[in-house]
Formats: C-alpha cells, structure tokens, sequence
C-alpha cells in the first residue's frame, strides 16, 4: 500500500490562510492523479480539489473556489493546497488521496481514489 503524508494543518483565524502539503512515501506523483478531502465530524468527507497528473488540469468543489488553490510539482514529488480566506466551515481533518492514472484529468470523487494519507487537523476559530 503506497502511503502519503499530509502536513501544514494547524489552527488560524477566520479570514487567515493556511497551505498543506502532500508528500509521497516510497513512490513519485508523476503518473498519479492527487485530490484533496475534508471530513468534519457527522458528515461525509468531501472532495475538496484534485489536480491531474500532469498538472494541469484542476477541479474545485464549489465551496471553496476562488478560495483554495492547488498545484503538483513533480520536480519536488509534492502536491499542495493553499488555503486563503478561511472561514470555520473550513474546518476539518485534510486527507491528500492519490490514484494512478494517465493525464486525462481528475476526479474528486472519494471512490476514484486509491491511496490516502492519515490526514491533517485544520481548525479555523478565533
């Protein structure tokens, strides 16, 4: 099972930012479609953003549009999430999640993915 770690979770005002990263363990992103997801307490986890494996392609849920941004840099073997303008429903545990696949595009999707990290605590509260 190919592992994944999330890190820059922690806790920020509302209106701050924060950016994660998703770091692979033992394997390179190159041929690896990436998303990220959130899940807070009694609800389902939401795909937040995926990014394909090239890079180029993105999809962002609704809720955070315009807000979040993700970016793949194969050169670095790092996917990350930058997070601006953070209101509590933000609020979550962030899961980076990775499927290998060819660079048609991305899915968020929970089911399209294969490989998932432990998650990272996001806290958004003043």
């Amino acid at each position: 099972q190919l592992q994944l770690v999330e890190s820059g979770g922690g806790l920020v005002q509302p209106g701050g930012s924060l950016s994660l990263s998703c770091a692979p363990s033992g394997f390179t992103l190159d041929y690896f479609a990436v998303g990220w997801f959130r899940q807070v307490p009694g609800k389902e986890r939401e795909g937040v953003s995926c990014i394909s494996s090239g890079g180029g392609i993105t999809n962002y849920a609704d809720s955070v549009k315009g807000r979040f941004t993700i970016s793949k840099d194969n050169a670095k073997n790092m996917v990350y999430l930058q997070m601006n303008s953070l209101g509590p429903e933000d609020t979550g545990v962030y899961y980076c999640a990775a499927v290998y696949q060819s660079d048609w595009g991305c899915s968020r999707a929970e089911e399209s993915m294969d490989h998932w990290g432990k998650g990272t605590l996001v806290t958004v509260s003043s």
